[in-house]
């Protein structure tokens, strides 16, 4: 559920876009970022450095958009903001004690740090194919294929990194059961799914 809610926003500009075209399509995913980070400050009384980024660069190149009616801002967004994010995760790998994916996802995953690396850098790769991705369909493609990749690419890129994620900590967590239960406990004290995407986690 928390993931649905999370590509809300995508899915109402994917629906939006083929329903009313990118200028409506652009204000209505304003709208709903908005709203999303308001009720979640409502309920939680925190939100997300990842979700207020996204939310702020929607608005400032969504806003461009609107007023210069030049759709190739709001088409760039997706590659600003997974360009920023690759750039953190990258940063985080070699500068402080944790990575920025065991900040944001430790509370649901006890792990050594060799393994929270890991899971790092396969952000890095995430947030990477899709700023580069994006380019490249931006500049080889029409705009419904773009909006087609927004919508597909980013939900099933991300769903494919999380599985991979689960898979190779169960993999982890065999491996180090097969050392003995000391070397097991630090992977084995949660369960591979309660790992989600760092995009859904408050800070």
């Amino acid at each position: 559920m928390q993931m649905f809610i999370d590509f809300l926003p995508v899915l109402v500009f994917f629906a939006v876009y083929f329903t009313f075209g990118i200028y409506y399509a652009t204000a209505a995913i304003i709208a709903v970022m908005v709203v999303q980070i308001a009720i979640t400050w409502l309920v939680k009384r925190t939100v997300s450095k990842m979700l207020l980024i996204s939310g702020a660069l929607v608005v400032l190149f969504g806003g461009i958009t609107l007023v210069l009616r030049e759709p190739l801002f709001i088409q760039l967004k997706l590659t600003v903001v997974n360009g920023l994010f690759a750039l953190a995760f990258l940063v985080s790998h070699f500068v402080g004690a944790k990575t920025l994916t065991e900040r944001i996802l430790g509370h649901a995953l006890e792990a050594p740090a060799p393994l929270w690396r890991q899971l790092n850098l396969m952000w890095v790769a995430n947030f990477s194919i899709l700023a580069v991705a994006n380019l490249y369909i931006i500049y080889n493609y029409d705009m419904d294929t773009w909006a087609i990749f927004k919508t597909a690419g980013t939900i099933g890129l991300t769903l494919l990194t999380v599985i991979a994620q689960a898979v190779w900590i169960t993999l982890q967590t065999k491996g180090a059961s097969s050392a003995g239960p000391g070397a097991s406990s630090s992977v084995g004290a949660s369960s591979a799914r309660d790992l989600q995407s760092p995009k859904e986690e408050p800070r």
